[in-house]
């Protein structure tokens, strides 16, 4: 079963898997029933996975969860910026959606395994089948993939892995598919481009409050915390003549708090939802963004110890941890 998404990634991951003489079934998420113009919710993508599958001459079907997905990925999505935190809904999609859900549905339907179209690998490592590194570091996306256990890696399947994303480009020109020159989606599936003010808006309320620095002291106002996240610098409307970033968020009285870039550096971090495929050796790489420059740390029960200290992690947001290209496991920052 191939989760596609209607972009060039699964599209290309369905002709690879049928091109080596798998027996391929498409299958297309309907996730979202709002307004949506963007990523794989949009009625546009669901055609053009449909039409990709029809020129494989696969058979495609399309699984309604959006219930779930309501509950599981937007209502927490909603909860975490109102709580002051910043967190990353295609992490929890992944959970519950695509290696949660679509797993179980798969396995009921005699599927032996899943594959995506994402940019990461399943290698032999040490203790067994692992996720790692995409060959194009770029495009990497196993950062997102930190929650997935032996059991979810022995059933998936991600033949992009390899390629580079100028090769993933040639192979779908190559073989005709509507979807070799679509444009990547970098948005929130479930929100338009440029509405998530207005949609967190919408659904938390607007709270006013201060902008203050690191003594108290009053330097701005803003009208909800949800417009901010730990570590940001533009558009924070404080205008002074040094660089301030955003250095906490009080939800509970609405208030944002800026400094300097030192005032940011932590020499830990607090985890939660802490999974690791194996155990974790006492010293690993750490990378706290997407597509951030690994560091040195251990474990000391939940807590993270970093080697040197790092620009704060906002809570809500991934920390994933290595052992070189090889994904272990980690957690979601909660202070």
């Amino acid at each position: 079963m191939v989760m596609m998404s209607g972009g060039v990634d699964s599209s290309v991951a369905a002709a690879v898997l049928r091109d080596d003489g798998h027996d391929v079934t498409g299958v297309t998420l309907k996730l979202w029933g709002g307004e949506s113009d963007s990523g794989c919710c949009s009625a546009t993508d669901v055609e053009d996975a449909r039409r990709v599958a029809a020129q494989l001459e696969i058979p495609h079907y399309v699984f309604n969860f959006t219930d779930a997905f309501e509950t599981s990925v937007v209502e927490p999505y909603i909860e975490a910026y109102a709580s002051g935190e910043t967190p990353n809904p295609c992490v929890e999609c992944n959970r519950s959606m695509k290696f949660g859900r679509v797993l179980e549905r798969a396995a009921q339907l005699g599927f032996d395994e899943v594959a995506t179209g994402h940019h990461a690998r399943v290698v032999d490592a040490a203790h067994g089948r692992a996720i790692a590194r995409g060959a194009d570091l770029a495009k990497d996306q196993s950062y997102v993939l930190y929650m997935l256990g032996s059991t979810e890696i022995l059933r998936t399947r991600l033949p992009i892995g390899e390629m580079t994303k100028a090769d993933v480009r040639r192979r779908a020109h190559e073989a005709g598919l509507r979807t070799a020159a679509k444009a990547e989606s970098m948005d929130v599936c479930f929100i338009t481009r440029g509405g998530r003010s207005a949609f967190l808006g919408d659904r938390i309320g607007r709270k006013p409050g201060e902008i203050v620095d690191a003594a108290g002291t009053p330097v701005g106002a803003h009208d909800g915390v949800s417009r901010f996240t730990i570590g940001q610098r533009r558009g924070t409307g404080v205008a002074s003549g040094e660089r301030r970033y955003v250095v906490d968020i009080a939800a509970e009285t609405a208030t944002v708090t800026v400094g300097p870039r030192e005032a940011l550096l932590r020499d830990r971090v607090r985890l939660r939802d802490v999974k690791f495929a194996c155990t974790p050796p006492s010293r690993m790489l750490v990378q706290t963004r997407a597509h951030g420059t690994p560091f040195y740390g251990s474990f000391e029960g939940d807590t993270l110890l970093f080697d040197a200290p790092q620009p704060r992690v906002a809570p809500g947001q991934v920390v994933a941890c290595y052992d070189g290209d090889v994904l272990l496991g980690g957690g979601i920052a909660t202070a």
